[in-house]
C-alpha cells in the first residue's frame, strides 16, 4: 500500500479521510445531528472522490488505451451515480433529477468556464482539439432532446392506464445507452486518429501497481456508498437549516462534490496549458452523466426505487441543460480561448444557480 501513502501524504484533498471515520462516528453517537452529518458527509465524500479518480487512471494506465478509456469512462462519474443510487433508494427523486441536471450543467458550465479562466490569466491565448468538443457537445444535444421528448408529450399520460411517458422514458434510457457505447466506439476506436489531440501522460509520474488500485477502487466504492447514506439521509434537515432545498442541494452541492477530483485535474491541465486535457474532462463528464448516468438511474429504478423513475424532469431544467449545451457548443467552436470566455460561461451557470436558488421546482 506503499504508493496509496504516499499519494495520501502528497495531495492535500486526501488528508480530509480523516473525516470519513469522523462521519460514521457522528452517525453512530449523534444520529438526529442531521445538519452536522450533512456538512460532515461532504468533506468526506470530496476525498472519497478523489482517490476514486486517481484508482481509476491508475487501472486505465495499465489497460492500454481503448480499455483505459471506456473504464474512465464508466467509473468517472462513479460518486454522483453512488450517491444517486443511495437518493433512489430513499425515494428521494427530485434530489436524483436535481443531481443529474445540475451534474451536466456543472460540467458544462462551471468546470469547462473555470478551466478557461485559470488557463487565460496565466496563457494569453489557447487552444484545443475542436473535433473533440464538436462530438461531446452532439452527444450533450441528443440528450437534451431524450430530456425534451418526455416533457413535451406527458399530458398523454391523462389518458387512464396509458403511462406514455413511464415507458417512453425507458425506451430513450436504452437509445441513449447504445448512443453513448457508439460514441466511445467511434473516438476510442474507428476514429482514434481524430481525437488524440486529448491524451496526455504525465512524464515521471509511476502508476500504481494493479493490485493496489482494484483494491482502493472496491474499498472505496463501498466507503462512497456508506457515506452517501448518511448524506441523504441528512439532506432534508440540513437544506432547511441552510434555507435551501432538495433540488437545490442535488444541483449544486452534489455535482460541485462529486465532481471535485475532476475539477483539479481540468484546473491543473488548464494551468499548465493543457486545456485538451480540461475540456475532454469537463464535456466528457457532462455527456457521460446525460448518456450513461442517467439512463442507468431509470433502469435500476425497477430494481431498487418504492418506483420506478422517468426523464421527464422539470421545464426549467431542460432549459438549462440545452442552453448549457448551446453555450458549451458556442465558446468551444473555434478552438480557442481566453479568460474572459470562461467567465462568460461562469456568469451563465451563476445565473442558473441564483434562479434555483430563489425560484425552486416543484417536488417530484
Amino acid at each position: 500500500m506503499n504508493p496509496l501513502l504516499k499519494e495520501i501524504r502528497r495531495n492535500p484533498i486526501l488528508w480530509l479521510l480523516t473525516f470519513v471515520p469522523v462521519v460514521f462516528a457522528a452517525a453512530k453517537l449523534k444520529p438526529d445531528a442531521q445538519t452536522t452529518l450533512f456538512v460532515l458527509s461532504v468533506l468526506a465524500i470530496v476525498p472519497l472522490a478523489a482517490l476514486l479518480s486517481h484508482a481509476t487512471e491508475a487501472v486505465a494506465a495499465k489497460t492500454g488505451d481503448a480499455a483505459g478509456g471506456l473504464l474512465n469512462a464508466t467509473l468517472g462519474n462513479l460518486t454522483e451515480l453512488v450517491i444517486a443510487l443511495a437518493a433512489l433508494h430513499a425515494g428521494e427523486y427530485t434530489l436524483v433529477k436535481a443531481s443529474i441536471v445540475g451534474a451536466i450543467v456543472t460540467n458544462t458550465l462551471f468546470m469547462l468556464g473555470a478551466s478557461f479562466l485559470l488557463g487565460g490569466l496565466k496563457h494569453h491565448v489557447q487552444e484545443f482539439n475542436r473535433a473533440g468538443a464538436r462530438l461531446q457537445s452532439g452527444l450533450l444535444f441528443l440528450a437534451t432532446i431524450a430530456l425534451l421528448v418526455p416533457s413535451a408529450v406527458a399530458e398523454a399520460d391523462s389518458v387512464p392506464g396509458a403511462g406514455i411517458t413511464q415507458k417512453l422514458s425507458l425506451g430513450l434510457a436504452v437509445l441513449l445507452i447504445i448512443g453513448y457505447g457508439l460514441g466511445l466506439l467511434f473516438t476510442l476506436g474507428t476514429h482514434r486518429e481524430i481525437f488524440s489531440g486529448a491524451e496526455h501522460t504525465e512524464a515521471g509520474e509511476a502508476p500504481w501497481p494493479i493490485g493496489v488500485a482494484l483494491a482502493t477502487l472496491v474499498g472505496v466504492t463501498v466507503l462512497v456508498a456508506l457515506v452517501s447514506e448518511i448524506f441523504v439521509g441528512s439532506v432534508h434537515k440540513a437544506a432547511q437549516a441552510f434555507g435551501m432545498t432538495p433540488a437545490f442541494v442535488g444541483f449544486i452541492v452534489v455535482a460541485l462534490v462529486g465532481d471535485a477530483a475532476e475539477m483539479a485535474s481540468a484546473f491543473s491541465g488548464a494551468r499548465k496549458n493543457r486545456l485538451d486535457l480540461s475540456v475532454g474532462i469537463a464535456l466528457g463528464s457532462a455527456s457521460q452523466i446525460a448518456l450513461f448516468v442517467a439512463p442507468v438511474l431509470v433502469l435500476l429504478s425497477y430494481l431498487i426505487s418504492p418506483a420506478p423513475i422517468d426523464l421527464r424532469f422539470w421545464p426549467g431544467a431542460v432549459v438549462m441543460v440545452l442552453v448549457a449545451t448551446l453555450t458549451a457548443t458556442l465558446v468551444t467552436s473555434g478552438g480557442r480561448s481566453a479568460w474572459f470566455v470562461g467567465v462568460l460561461a461562469l456568469m451563465v451557470y451563476m445565473i442558473f444557480a441564483l434562479t434555483l436558488y430563489l425560484l425552486p421546482p416543484p417536488i417530484q
